[in-house]
């Protein structure tokens, strides 16, 4: 098996170790051994090392220089020959500086593998497959101004800690997971998700740095600070993870807070065609092919106040009600008076639901959106480009989940809105509605000729629009904020981790049930429910 320069190797037998989330260190698969994240750092800083000491004595063997441009702040290296040339990204005249300095460069490059002529065929080629889109017309005119050029990027592998939750809950959960070989961007004048969109790049290729590889290209140096580093790696750590994030939450809007600072960085130059004309940009994999194109406007998003939401459903659901009255054969007059009388009982239900999310306000983001050629990538055969039947793909390890369960952190499973969860929570509200009919039937033996469902009307006018709102106020919030747990041995095997029940009857629980049931005047309403409800029971079960 080929190695990785990122691969943390065993101290005993040197073997590749392999990362394992739940005890967070790396394990050796031949011998056992145990690695931890320190240690596995301390191997990273000792290889790029080694590579800086290379590049301070090969950086005199290749006389390059650096251009800095006045317009937009690009820095551009260009061979000895080329004395004057013009900023690809502003158009501006650039200006060489002094010798470039070796420790501006990066430890290691992919080189291009997909030349300048069949870069600007594969970008025609897409906006001829994607005519019907302006993007493509307008780009179509511009092929010739593509471009080649090395961008810097940070490449991280390592573990990512992870902090998750839905934007309308209140909890929550502590998630573990792992970066394998991500490509971060490190310039701050081009578009990040445009190149976002052109990845990913194949690792196998990754090559320590060497000047020759840059000798006669264009190559853009890092321009942003370290904590912009940061946040980028950050973000794309919880991009990487939101999607299975999403599933396991069971929404779509959730908070990821990631943290990579135990994950290993390695500054990387990566081949890219780029064009940027106005608001127009593209890209194209220097190493795969692959095209990613920017729209040309943006995409709007749109996030609603929790009262607004309550109002838009209580407006849907009213017009169905009335579509289905009228329907049925109902007239106008009394499908609009019953429907009104269900509109004010909808407000109240769906304003109970969402005055859990009060703090979620309207807000309107935009992005573009970045259209690609797809997945597949290119092979060189006999000297040709031909298209390769290797698809490229992110290898995302799955996350783990963890809760402090009986003082120890386990890594565990969560579990939301199970079938099982669901029909108990259903079965809860039919017998809360139905309990005096329920009572009635095991009085009367079960004999339905003798019910009198007129005798739990009392009961009917309370409980159908305080069941419904007990429902969505507090069943729906258990299944969020409550979810079940499974426990995950070490085999792999799960069990549902169960609390322990703790009777633990309080002096001041019993004072306040004693005081309810025989203190007036709470005991007065507190003995009138009681006997109202043994009334409506005998009158539901038949009796007269």
């Amino acid at each position: 098996m080929n190695e990785r320069i990122t691969d943390i190797h065993c101290p005993n037998c040197g073997s590749p170790a392999r990362f394992d989330i739940v005890h967070q260190d790396y394990g050796c698969p031949h011998c056992g051994s145990r690695v931890g994240i320190d240690e596995a750092q301390k191997q990273t800083q000792g290889f790029r090392r080694m590579r800086i000491g290379h590049l301070q004595q090969t950086r005199d063997s290749f006389r390059l220089f650096q251009a800095s441009c006045g317009g937009c702040g690009a820095e551009v290296v260009f061979d000895e020959n080329e004395a004057v040339s013009t900023c690809a990204f502003c158009g501006r005249a650039l200006v060489r500086s002094e010798y470039l300095k070796a420790e501006e460069l990066p430890e290691n490059v992919i080189p291009f593998a997909v030349t300048l002529p069949e870069a600007r065929q594969q970008l025609r080629q897409w906006c001829q497959q994607n005519r019907s889109k302006k993007e493509a017309r307008e780009l179509r005119k511009l092929v010739d101004d593509l471009k080649g050029f090395y961008l810097p990027y940070q490449l991280i592998r390592g573990p990512v800690h992870m902090k998750v939750s839905r934007m309308d809950g209140f909890r929550a959960y502590r998630c573990e997971g792992f970066i394998n070989d991500e490509f971060v961007n490190c310039s701050s004048q081009l578009d990040n998700l445009l190149l976002d969109g052109m990845e990913p790049f194949d690792f196998k290729d990754l090559k320590g740095f060497d000047f020759g590889y840059v000798a006669g290209q264009q190559v853009r140096i890092p321009d942003i600070g370290q904590q912009t580093m940061e946040e980028r790696a950050r973000k794309e750590a919880g991009e990487i993870y939101s999607p299975a994030i999403r599933k396991t939450l069971e929404s779509r809007a959730v908070e990821v807070a990631a943290d990579v600072s135990d994950a290993m960085r390695l500054p990387v130059l990566l081949p890219v065609y780029y064009i940027c004309h106005d608001q127009l940009m593209a890209a194209v994999n220097g190493q795969s092919g692959k095209v990613a194109v920017r729209s040309l406007k943006k995409k709007k998003y749109y996030f609603l106040p929790w009262w607004l939401k309550a109002i838009i459903a209580t407006v849907a659901f009213s017009l169905i009600s009335f579509l289905v009255f009228r329907a049925f054969g109902m007239n106008s007059g009394e499908s609009l008076y019953i429907t009104g009388i269900l509109a004010l009982f909808f407000i109240i239900v769906i304003l109970c639901l969402y005055s859990d999310t009060v703090h979620n306000r309207f807000i309107v983001e935009s992005e573009y959106d970045v259209h690609t050629s797809g997945q597949k990538t290119f092979k060189r055969e006999y000297g040709k480009l031909v298209l390769s039947d290797r698809v490229l793909e992110r290898k995302i390890i799955p996350p783990v989940y963890f809760e402090n369960l009986d003082g120890e952190n386990k890594p565990v499973i969560l579990r939301f809105t199970t079938p099982l969860r669901i029909a108990r929570m259903v079965l809860l509200c039919f017998v809360a509605l139905f309990l005096p009919v329920i009572c009635a039937l095991l009085i009367n033996g079960f004999d339905f000729e003798k019910l009198s469902l007129g005798g739990s009307a009392a009961w009917f006018c309370i409980a159908v629009p305080v069941v419904p709102v007990y429902l969505l106020k507090f069943g729906i919030v258990e299944l969020h904020e409550k979810p079940w747990i499974y426990v995950i041995d070490e085999k792999g095997r799960k069990k549902r981790h169960r609390q322990k029940l703790k009777i633990n009857i309080k002096r001041e629980t019993v004072t306040m049930v004693l005081r309810a049931l025989f203190v007036p005047p709470v005991s007065l309403a507190v003995w009138f429910g009681i006997i109202s409800f043994i009334v409506m029971v005998y009158l539901t079960a038949g009796g007269e």
